[in-house]
């Protein structure tokens, strides 16, 4: 994915009512390894990178770039969310002049099933609407994945097209922000 364009980053942490939506710290390291190596968090991603591999591929200090969040919960990374652009090879025709932006998120086993994930990211599609007023998002699933696409249709995604990938029935969503009347 390339970056989001004119945003200012990195941004001050995004509160909500039990989360914090921040940019990534040293600390984190150990969560970033635990996301990348998980067989749960990885189920429907390709599978688990090996531990070892993700020792050496994250750095001490986790990359810091333009619509990454980490999701902190008391103190503690459970996960990620993050907002970009879609390179030009994977656009899915929603906006092929600019490449629509995307959201993902990954969540460590132990925080899925408390509503963080749609906490975080409802937050920081809230953010991003108000950054680049206008812009649709789209979200990419397999339609295997249940929670993600009932995650996808409780922050108003709608049905782009579907499409085979990794050997898979793949789902795309559509998000448009509210329209505000001035």
């Amino acid at each position: 994915m390339t970056e989001l364009g004119p945003v200012a980053w990195p941004l001050d942490p995004i509160n909500t009512d039990r989360l914090v939506l921040r940019v990534p710290e040293a600390r984190d390291r150990a969560a970033f390894i635990e996301l990348f190596a998980s067989p749960e968090v990885n189920a429907y991603l390709g599978g688990p990178r090996p531990r070892d591999e993700c020792e050496r591929m994250v750095p001490e200090t986790p990359e810091r770039r333009p619509g990454l969040f980490v999701i902190e919960l008391d103190g503690a990374m459970i996960g990620t969310v993050e907002l970009n652009r879609r390179d030009a090879e994977r656009r899915s025709g929603v906006r092929p002049d600019a490449g629509e932006a995307e959201i993902g998120y990954l969540l460590l086993p132990q925080a899925w099933g408390h509503g963080y994930a749609a906490e975080a990211c409802a937050a920081a599609l809230d953010w991003f609407a108000g950054a680049l007023p206008g812009q649709p998002v789209v979200l990419c699933t397999q339609t295997a994945n249940a929670r993600s696409m009932r995650l996808a249709a409780k922050l108003g995604f709608t049905e782009a097209h579907r499409f085979r990938a990794w050997g898979a029935e793949q789902w795309m969503g559509l998000w448009r922000p509210a329209v505000t009347s001035g």
